[in-house]
């Protein structure tokens, strides 16, 4: 038996634990209003949490302008400007197809939103919010993203 357990150690739960996390990137959507900044937050699709648009890397693409193109999918900006460098980076554990969980990287990009629609690719699976960055900090669940949006 303890060769068993040996085994299952070196050849699946070792190398598992020393994957390198999975990166993503953020759209951290933001406009100006006569209270200061407002900060856009979205639903997930399965639980209903609140986040900000994010995604996997897009071929062809850097950083922003895959930040971007989640912002449109998930959140309906049509047009905005992205900064070139990330603001920051959260980690997280993102939960799998299979209930597995895989550790992310995500990497936050602010972007000041010019236009936003109503009919946008998931318009029908995520709500929408403006709030200030304090508020979307108390919102949200994950404590480096709470940082991020604290900071603003």
């Amino acid at each position: 038996m303890t060769n068993a357990l040996t085994k299952a150690w070196t050849e699946l739960v070792r190398p598992m634990l020393r994957r390198p996390k999975r990166v993503q990137m953020a759209a951290l959507c933001y406009r100006d209003s006569d209270c200061g900044k407002m900060v856009l937050l979205i639903t997930s699709r399965d639980t209903g949490r609140w986040v900000v648009p994010k995604g996997w890397p897009i071929d062809g693409m850097d950083g922003p302008q895959a930040a971007l193109q989640e912002a449109w999918e998930e959140a309906g900006v049509s047009k905005a400007e992205a900064d070139l460098h990330a603001i920051g980076q959260y980690d997280y554990l993102k939960g799998l197809d299979n209930g597995a969980e895989a550790p992310v990287e995500t990497q936050v990009y602010l972007a000041r939103v010019i236009d936003i629609v109503a009919d946008f690719p998931e318009a029908d699976q995520r709500r929408r919010k403006w709030v200030s960055p304090q508020d979307a900090a108390n919102m949200v669940d994950e404590p480096g993203l709470k940082t991020i949006l604290r900071s603003l």
